[in-house]
């Protein structure tokens, strides 16, 4: 929900169209693929899908630093999203980790 308000923001406030697409494609689809994995027709499946909202989740946090440094965001607003981002990357790639050990 955080990316759909920052995206309404930046299109409302910013008038910035490209990055913001950019940021709400990737941000929003890291849920759309967890959801789809909780489904997952195989275990590969499952990994598969969890791997690609990490790539998604990474790809985020890419668009949110150029959004701070291009001085769309400001930095307290990029401090207050970032730790999330990397929480969301550092439990995927554990879910992931976990799921290839486990033989998920």
């Amino acid at each position: 929900m955080r990316i759909i308000k920052l995206y309404k923001y930046l299109i409302a406030e910013q008038k910035e169209y490209v990055l913001s697409k950019q940021v709400l494609r990737s941000g929003t689809s890291v849920g759309a693929l967890v959801k789809e994995a909780e489904h997952a027709q195989s275990k590969a499946d499952f990994i598969n899908k969890m791997n690609i909202a990490l790539k998604e989740a990474n790809e985020t946090e890419y668009w949110l630093m150029l959004l701070k440094d291009s001085e769309y965001i400001s930095t307290k607003s990029f401090d207050s999203i970032h730790p999330d981002s990397v929480e969301l990357i550092k439990l995927l790639a554990s879910i992931v980790k976990s799921s290839k050990k486990s033989g998920l």
